[in-house]
């Protein structure tokens, strides 16, 4: 772990600290704005016990006139309208450079059915899919028959575009399905079914501005599926980290995460989730482009188990702030 500190020794934004006026911004309106919220004040709050000058600005409440007031954004926004790469395009036409990825890779990340075609593309293992467009003509009534040609139950529904396993759902039974895709429509009128995985769930974060793999953390929820409430609540899951699997195991899984954030030419700081099946076969399942900063996001956990703590890692995320186009 001693050498990961090194490898953040010199962080350049501390040399510009005086200079900069510091917009945490959070909130937004999507369907994850409580978290955001959460993830902005942990920042913001960090932020100033390392003596930054920051304003905190929730995206709903007038923020385009507070955007004038900075020269640099932290983004702690998840979902829709932030993590999507739509505040990401705004400052870049006002010229403030960001945390996170940018407008392509955020875009791109955020789309789920993109996601698995790239990552069939560069060969990385993810489970198979059936892509379905309810704005299209395409007739999708009998969808027991669709997935009967390719997959046998369970399997996963899930909106194209959203996150924190909002709108996700286990289907284990033909019966269930209708009410799985009717939910997950709710979200987005792009869904996939996707080729259930049973095994363990891992995460690997990805930090700075040379992209460096993080401890991987296997994450154990008490009530058997990792949904908003065993993300959110205090105690409703078990994080192993470092994760206890095998060494070569451990380096793909690592390799693949690294890999798959270069691909997308994310920035800063990601999070590539995992299956990994009883063959130890590493399956992708997607990947975070702007991860969780609460008491209880993986980022953080990841980091304390390389001796990094949350104001420095802050710092890292920070450090990385840049212009993409």
């Amino acid at each position: 772990m001693v050498d990961m500190l090194k490898t953040f020794k010199d962080l350049k934004i501390r040399k510009r600290k005086k200079l900069l006026k510091i917009g945490v911004i959070a909130g937004g309106i999507s369907s994850e704005r409580e978290i955001s919220l959460i993830t902005g004040k942990s920042i913001n709050q960090s932020l100033l016990r390392s003596g930054y000058d920051t304003v905190y600005i929730d995206l709903k409440n007038n923020f385009y006139s507070k955007l004038k007031e900075i020269n640099l954004a932290f983004l702690a926004l998840h979902g829709r309208y932030g993590e999507d790469g739509t505040v990401q395009g705004l400052l870049e036409l006002m010229k403030i450079p960001y945390t996170g990825s940018g407008v392509m890779a955020s875009a791109v990340a955020i789309n789920k059915i993109l996601s698995k075609k790239i990552m069939e593309h560069e060969d990385i293992l993810t489970p198979g899919y059936i892509e379905l467009d309810f704005n299209s003509s395409s007739d999708f009534k009998d969808l027991n028959l669709l997935i009967s040609r390719k997959f046998i139950y369970p399997v996963v529904v899930k909106p194209n575009r959203e996150g924190s396993t909002i709108g996700v759902s286990i289907v284990k039974n033909k019966r269930s399905l209708g009410s799985a895709v009717k939910d997950a429509l709710k979200y987005d009128s792009k869904i996939l079914i996707e080729e259930y995985i049973n095994g363990r769930e891992l995460t690997v974060s990805i930090i700075g501005r040379e992209p460096v793999a993080l401890p991987i953390v296997e994450i154990k929820p008490k009530g058997g599926f990792y949904d908003y409430k065993s993300k959110y609540t205090k105690d409703m899951t078990e994080y192993i980290v470092p994760a206890k699997i095998d060494k070569k195991v451990s380096e793909n899984v690592l390799e693949t995460a690294v890999k798959f954030h270069k691909v997308l030419e994310c920035s800063g700081i990601s999070r590539v989730d995992f299956i990994l099946d009883g063959g130890n076969n590493a399956y992708a399942i997607e990947l975070n482009s702007m991860p969780g900063m609460t008491a209880t996001s993986l980022v953080p956990k990841a980091a304390k188990a390389a001796g990094i703590d949350f104001d420095l890692l802050v710092e890292i995320i920070l450090d990385s702030a840049s212009l993409k186009t």
